[in-house]
């Protein structure tokens, strides 16, 4: 069996992985010069528990993203071979609620403790699938003393500490690349874009143009995991959206901490359009802040072809803009001198989501993630992971249903 992959992110390389698992032959497709290179790297890569999610009570988000999060080193050890510990991962993530959050700092520690019980409900019987992870300890409630020695109390009104943690992703990249360039069933075929597809009687047609030129692949099964260009080719197959959606730009901020410089904390600032600190147990970090990150929103079925590295002015412009925004709540950053940062970038893709209003509104359907996985229809599946958490769980799924187990 052939199975044409589209799109070289986590996504398609996750199912490019399971696929070949179960026997089938993959060709796997990506735009860019090499896989995992945009979008895939320029985040912070959060293994999502679901407590970010306070504005969806239904906590539908929160059950989804925590089933990902579960299965993601499980994912990782079986198809890398990698032990969990192994992996280069965050210190976790400390939830701090902000003076101008949506909801109140109450309201925000009785549903993460509702989570929580939750989480532990999903994990019972594989309690080290979260990167080896204690989930059973009570989560806590910073005292006023502690809070304020790593936030500033004017603008922090509350800190919990989660054991949510995010994973390096360049390092992730690096890992996943390599064993799928030694795959003997998996064929690569980067600086390819796709340009559409056709249902023939037995077969999907896959175009596609590149240096060498426009070809034409035919497969007994098609993997739509494109990342800003899935919406586009479901429509060139007739599978319309029948809701609204975004393509946002976000970038954020990696850099090397200096030796002699004490890290900042973990943190995510809740609930509303904030940002967050990612301390690294190597060094790196990474920041972003929404009002200072977020550069366009696109309502087109195609966003443009947006460039991961900002140019100048706008790189400073951001990177300047986030370092103030975070300094003025996480002391430890202000003394930075951002000028020489080792290894400082700023880096950005497309997010892509159902809703209408961005995450300033509290209706806004971003805040509700649930809607998301695998649509099948026929020998065609599209995927939307909606967050890099839910990726080896939506190529398990999709695999399964590709080539069902005996």
């Amino acid at each position: 069996m052939r199975v044409g992959v589209l799109g070289g992110g986590l996504q398609g390389c996750c199912a490019a992985l399971a696929l070949a698992e179960r026997g089938a032959e993959i060709t796997l497709f990506d735009k860019n010069d090499a896989l995992l290179s945009r979008a895939a790297v320029a985040n912070e890569g959060k293994i999502h528990l679901g407590y970010m999610y306070a504005g969806d009570p239904t906590l539908s988000t929160a059950k989804i993203m925590m089933a990902g999060a579960l299965s993601f080193a499980p994912f990782l050890e079986r198809y890398l071979g990698q032990p969990v510990h192994s992996f280069s991962v965050s210190v976790p993530a400390t939830y701090v609620v902000h003076r101008d959050s949506q909801q109140s700092a109450e309201d925000v520690f009785a549903y993460l403790r509702t989570v929580h019980a939750l989480i532990n409900e999903a994990a019972e019987g594989r309690n080290q699938a979260y990167f080896g992870r204690n989930l059973q300890a009570a989560l806590r409630r910073w005292s006023a003393a502690e809070k304020e020695s790593e936030f500033d109390p004017a603008i922090a009104l509350a800190a919990f500490s989660t054991p949510e943690i995010a994973i390096n992703p360049s390092a992730l990249a690096q890992s996943l690349q390599e064993c799928i360039a030694s795959h003997p069933l998996i064929e690569v075929r980067c600086s390819r874009t796709i340009v559409g597809a056709e249902q023939e009687r037995t077969k999907i047609l896959v175009l596609s143009n590149g240096k060498d030129g426009p070809s034409q692949d035919r497969f007994d099964h098609v993997v739509n995991a494109l990342w800003d260009g899935r919406l586009a080719l479901n429509e060139a197959l007739g599978f319309r959206a029948n809701r609204p959606w975004l393509h946002r730009l976000k970038y954020g901020v990696s850099f090397r901490l200096p030796r002699d410089v004490r890290p900042p904390p973990s943190a995510t600032f809740v609930l509303g359009a904030f940002g967050e600190v990612v301390t690294y147990g190597d060094g790196l970090i990474y920041l972003t802040w929404y009002p200072e990150c977020l550069q366009a929103i696109c309502t087109d079925v195609t966003p443009p072809d947006w460039t991961t590295y900002p140019a100048e002015p706008l790189r400073s412009r951001i990177l300047v803009g986030t370092f103030r925004a975070l300094s003025a709540i996480v002391p430890s950053l202000r003394d930075l001198n951002i000028e020489g940062l080792p290894e400082a970038c700023v880096k950005g893709g497309a997010i892509v989501a159902w809703g209408k209003t961005d995450i300033y509104d509290p209706a806004s359907e971003l805040h509700r993630r649930f809607e998301i996985g695998v649509t099948s229809e026929g020998q065609f599946h599209s995927v939307d992971p909606g967050k890099l958490t839910m990726a080896p769980y939506f190529a398990e799924i999709c695999a399964a249903r590709i080539s069902p187990a005996d």
